[in-house]
């Protein structure tokens, strides 16, 4: 990979991981204003380390490592940061098994905010199934599945296994978000101290960071881009959650725009867990392609809002 194809898939990295976390900047802004501006500072300084370094640094790795039977956790860790030997085209054999699973979780995931979540209506139709439709998720969701499943198992058993884990992920993800959705009522009106609150957020961080880390093997499998994109997304996340946040909820449409990224990126992880080829700028410019459409249309909300 060349030093303008780094470049792309890191910015690209960059801009998801930021646009996919702005509902967590929003929760943990709502949180934070319950707190002493100590402990404002101390989660954006120092917990941006737990941020990074364990969950953005820490998950590709295990990520990495669970989808490659053979490999002990140390031969992971060495492959993800080398530049070939044995154990790295053992990484890149097993790549298709880490798609599935990722591109599964990324295709439910946008699937169950369209039938499925309260959002800000960017078109009618999502309006129309999201009253009308939303019934209709889980059995899309197991058709889905089964399909993929189905044309996998003859190929390769351990893709269709892969789909499956994406798929069980999801569930077990997206049942923390809900109790982390919960839990963020009680924190904004209970008496717990500031430190309780901190690593409570710390928590919910680590929830919603699955779906940016996920996303991310659609850019590339190389851990250290990963690492770095990730990384780099979250610093502007957190700035963002204390400083900015206001702002960033002027743009209603950024949710969606996020969404519809998730999706378009989890059907190239299954394409390309299929072994059909695509190229590594591709998923970079379908984010910055239609983010850039969905805060278009946000803009242009804010000025009509302006005029009238």
């Amino acid at each position: 990979m060349g030093l303008e194809s780094i470049i792309v898939v890191v910015v690209g990295l960059v801009l998801f991981e930021t646009i996919t976390s702005v509902d967590n900047a929003v929760v943990n802004a709502d949180i934070l204003g319950t707190m002493s501006a100590r402990w404002r500072r101390w989660f954006l300084i120092y917990g941006i380390f737990f941020a990074v370094f364990v969950i953005r640094g820490l998950l590709p790795l295990l990520i990495v490592y669970l989808s490659t039977p053979g490999l002990s956790i140390g031969e992971a860790f060495i492959a993800t940061f080398s530049q070939g030997g044995g154990a790295k085209e053992a990484i890149e054999k097993q790549a298709p098994v880490l798609l599935a699973g990722g591109g599964i979780f990324l295709i439910f995931l946008f699937l169950h905010w369209l039938f499925l979540e309260e959002k800000k209506y960017a078109f009618f139709i999502e309006r129309h199934i999201h009253h009308k439709l939303g019934f209709w998720f889980y059995a899309i969701a197991s058709v889905i599945l089964l399909v993929i499943v189905w044309s996998t198992i003859r190929l390769n058993p351990l893709i269709s296994l892969g789909a499956v884990v994406g798929s069980t992920a999801f569930f077990i993800v997206s049942g923390f978000k809900r109790n982390a959705e919960e839990k963020e009522k009680q924190l904004m009106h209970g008496h717990l101290s500031d430190i309780s609150k901190v690593l409570y957020l710390e928590l919910i961080d680590a929830s919603f960071s699955i779906d940016g880390v996920l996303g991310a093997f659609a850019f590339t499998i190389s851990v250290p881009l990963i690492i770095v994109g990730n990384g780099i997304g979250a610093f502007i996340v957190r700035y963002l959650t204390v400083h900015g946040i206001n702002t960033v909820k002027k743009y209603a449409y950024l949710k969606n725009g996020a969404m519809y990224s998730i999706g378009l990126l989890g059907l190239i992880m299954i394409l390309e867990s299929f072994e059909i080829h695509v190229s590594s700028w591709v998923s970079p410019v379908i984010t910055f392609i239609v983010v850039g459409f969905f805060f278009f249309l946000s803009r242009r909300e804010l000025q009509i809002k302006k005029v009238i």
